[in-house]
């Protein structure tokens, strides 16, 4: 069975990262949650007194910092490890989202996460979700996404993903960072968010999370089965 990579990008809270993981599991292909590599790098920052507006200090911080994803149930949920560390929970919390856009512009640090995310996919049969997978770590991508939904429902979601976490945060409070890393996400220099050309637009505002999953795995298997003929072709 031949195997793909399913590239999926779009903006914060539109449950890229829930779609993600529930494709991956019925594809039986690991999941790499791309945001949470940046949300660590952003820890790393903070916990260390990392300026992003010093190179060097930058750059020596790089070659410092390890993430992996270990799968923790059958369920295929992965946590994220920072020098060996689950940090799963605290790059969640607020702090780290107010942050995590600008450090995630800057060129060394998108370089460097890039660099190990193109590792992680180098063998395919991988579903990875970001900002940049399908116009930058993979445009070769057999299947990308590009999803989004609106801006309330997405604050609402978020609202309701902290609280779940025990952070009580008002939503105009999240509707206003939300907009703030759209902004950094869609103008940075360096792997901006956009839609690749030959990427599937799904709005999920008013579809269930069950129902956008089917469709996503839908098309893979389409792209999958196109890949099987051409092989029989050949």
């Amino acid at each position: 069975m031949p195997k793909i990579i399913v590239a999926i990008d779009g903006y914060s809270s539109c449950g890229k990262s829930s779609t993600a993981k529930l494709v991956a599991r019925q594809l039986n292909y690991p999941y790499i949650d791309t945001g949470s590599m940046y949300r660590a790098v952003t820890l790393y920052f903070i916990q260390n007194h990392v300026s992003p507006t010093n190179p060097k200090e930058v750059e020596k911080a790089l070659q410092d910092i390890h993430i992996s994803f270990r799968r923790q149930d059958d369920e295929g949920k992965n946590e994220t490890y920072l020098n060996g560390l689950n940090v799963e929970t605290e790059i969640r919390k607020m702090y780290i989202a107010e942050k995590v856009s600008d450090v995630a512009a800057l060129v060394q640090v998108r370089h460097a996460m890039v660099a190990q995310q193109q590792q992680m996919g180098r063998e395919k049969g991988v579903v990875m979700d970001g900002r940049d997978i399908g116009t930058v770590v993979f445009p070769e991508a057999e299947l990308k996404i590009f999803m989004t939904a609106d801006p309330l429902v997405r604050a609402q979601r978020r609202q309701l993903e902290l609280m779940e976490k025990g952070e009580l945060i008002g939503i105009e409070e999240i509707a206003e960072n939300l907009k703030k890393r759209d902004y950094i996400d869609t103008h940075r220099a360096e792997g901006p968010l956009r839609q690749a050309e030959d990427a599937f637009y799904l709005d999920n505002s008013f579809i269930t999370l069950e129902e956008q999953v089917d469709l996503v795995v839908r098309l893979a298997d389409e792209q999958i089965t196109e890949l099987i003929q051409k092989r029989n072709k050949a």
